[in-house]
Order: structure tokens, then sequence, then C-alpha cells
């Protein structure tokens, strides 16, 4: 493009896009990584009863987006852990944020600029892991921009997709924290970020690589920063999110699925229990006509009651004596 021409950003985009993730980024991406794993509920006590389980749950967060893009592409789930150098890395940083003396790696990772720049480290590893998934799917999928799409969504927030897996493996079961359910702000900018490089790489957007990685990175980072600063969890893009709902997907308040197509009883309930869904109504309802059983007992008693008055009344007098 001109415009990174004229601004002197095409080598800072060439740059960015030669830079090295390891060890220096993906260490940060490790450490922040664990720190968060660590800040869920009952992990420490999961730390101290299970220390297996809880350095498990600690490589799916580092490595969760490599091996559910690996299951996807048919590769072996276990290939991301092949590499001892990263996966000893992973590990030794683990036990210090869980097990160092004085907790002095989380204290010192939490302190407000280290946590900063550490989180903008791990944004920056997220331009890389998406762009690699991207990549990856186009070797086997040429033309297949959804598996492109996918591939590269789930290298790069692969940790949050496989939340309930990770869950299983300390012993909770949360099935409405679904990532699918309700899309954390992570995993839906990795999404964009998934389409963004999937139509780059198949040449529908008319921008170049490098300066694609560069304008994706320094949003991302500078974004992920603000929301740090501010305390505040809203997507950039709720209100275009909102919008796009009520447009496509929202129904009506007095929208009933059951009107549609169906018979006319559908719009309005019936009101006697013996209304049929046709209109026809049974001969004598209660309450509208014909007498009701009470009412026949009642009618037949005082017949006979009329009738044995009018006996008595009427005895013949050849029954009488006679003077």
């Amino acid at each position: 493009m001109d415009l990174f021409t004229l601004l002197n950003l095409d080598e800072l985009s060439l740059g960015l896009s030669n830079l090295q993730m390891f060890p220096i980024f993906e260490t940060a991406h490790y450490i922040i990584s664990v720190m968060a794993l660590r800040e869920q509920p009952g992990v420490l006590e999961v730390a101290h009863r299970s220390p297996f389980a809880c350095w498990f749950s600690s490589m799916l967060f580092c490595f969760g987006g490599a091996i559910l893009s690996g299951l996807m592409l048919a590769e072996p789930p276990v290939a991301p852990l092949s590499n001892t150098t990263t996966v000893l890395l992973a590990s030794l940083i683990w036990y210090l944020v869980f097990y160092s003396p004085q907790d002095l790696l989380y204290s010192c990772a939490s302190i407000v600029p280290v946590r900063l720049v550490l989180s903008g480290m791990k944004e920056v590893t997220r331009t890389w892991k998406v762009l690699g998934g991207v990549v990856q799917a186009q070797k086997k999928y040429e033309n297949g921009l959804l598996v492109m799409i996918a591939v590269g969504w789930a290298k790069g927030a692969g940790g949050g997709l496989i939340s309930n897996f990770e869950q299983l493996v300390r012993g909770i079961w949360k099935p409405e924290t679904n990532e699918l359910l309700r899309m954390t702000y992570p995993t839906k900018i990795t999404l964009i970020g998934a389409v963004l490089f999937a139509l780059q790489q198949n040449h529908y957007l008319p921008l170049k690589k490098h300066h694609l990685m560069l304008i994706y990175t320094v949003f991302i980072v500078t974004n992920k920063v603000r929301m740090m600063l501010t305390g505040s969890s809203t997507s950039p893009f709720s209100h275009m999110e909102s919008a796009m709902y009520n447009t496509f997907f929202a129904r009506p308040a007095a929208y009933s699925p059951l009107a549609d197509g169906g018979s006319p009883c559908t719009s309005e309930p019936p009101k006697t229990p013996d209304a049929h869904c046709d209109g026809a109504k049974s001969s004598a309802p209660p309450g509208t006509g014909g007498p009701s059983h009470e009412s026949r007992l009642l009618e037949k008693s005082s017949t006979k009651a009329q009738d044995k008055d009018q006996q008595d009344g009427n005895e013949p007098k050849s029954n009488k004596k006679k003077d």
C-alpha cells in the first residue's frame, strides 16, 4: 500500500513479520496463560491436592490452540508436546507460578506495568498463531476458505475453545461456560483475525501479509492495554454486534412460532373446555342451556311428591267405614 510507504511503515511491518517468537514472546505467553489458570476458582486447591492435574491443565492453557488445530487437521494431538524445549519451559513457568517461595514470580508478574507488557507480548503471539493456523490449513486445503478460518481460529484461541475439557481435568463440569455459547473478547478477536488472514491468503483482501500483520497486531495490543487500564471487559464491537443481531436474528415480541401455517384455533385459546380446533362445540356445554344432572333429580323427586299427595287426597270412598 502507498500509505505504508508514505508513513515509512513498510520496513516496520517487514521487521515485525520476521520477528522470532521463541523464547521471549513465548515465555510471556506461558506466564500469562498459567497466571490465568491460577486465578480460576478452586485451582489452588487442585494444585495442592493433585499437582499432576494442575500441570496438565497448564499445558492445555499453553498449547491448547496447537492441540485443537492438530486434531482438526487429523494430526497427532501430542505433536505440540514433542518439542522438549518448549514443554520444559512451560513446565518451569508452571512450577514457579504455583510453587515458588513467597509466590515470587506470580507477585512480580502481577504488578500492573509488568503485566501490561507481558499481556501485550502475548497478544503479539496471537497474530503468529492465527496466521500459522491459516497457512497450515492452506497447505492441505488450498481452496478451503472455511477450513482455513476454522483452523486459524482454533490455533489462536484453542485454550478458550477447549475450556470445558480443561475443566474436566480439574473435576469441574460447567457446560454453560462453553465459548460457543458466550464468546469472550479473545475468542471474538481471534475469529476476526482468522477471517482477515484467510481472505488475504486467498487474495480476496488487497493487502500484503506483513501489512495486515502490523495492522492486526497494533489493534489487538492497544485494545488489550486499554481494557486492562480501564478495567473494562466490553468488546469494541459490542455496538456493531447488537445492531447486527437486532437486524438479522431478533424476533418480534409478538411473534409466535406456533402460528406459522397453523390452524386458526392456535391464535386464540378455546373459550370452553369442550371447544374443538374447528370451532365445533358440544350440544349442551355446562352453563349454556340444557338441564344439569342435579336439576333433573330435583324435578323428578318433586313430581313423585305431588303424585303421592294426590293419591292421599283422592282416596276412594269405598275404603271408608259406613255409619
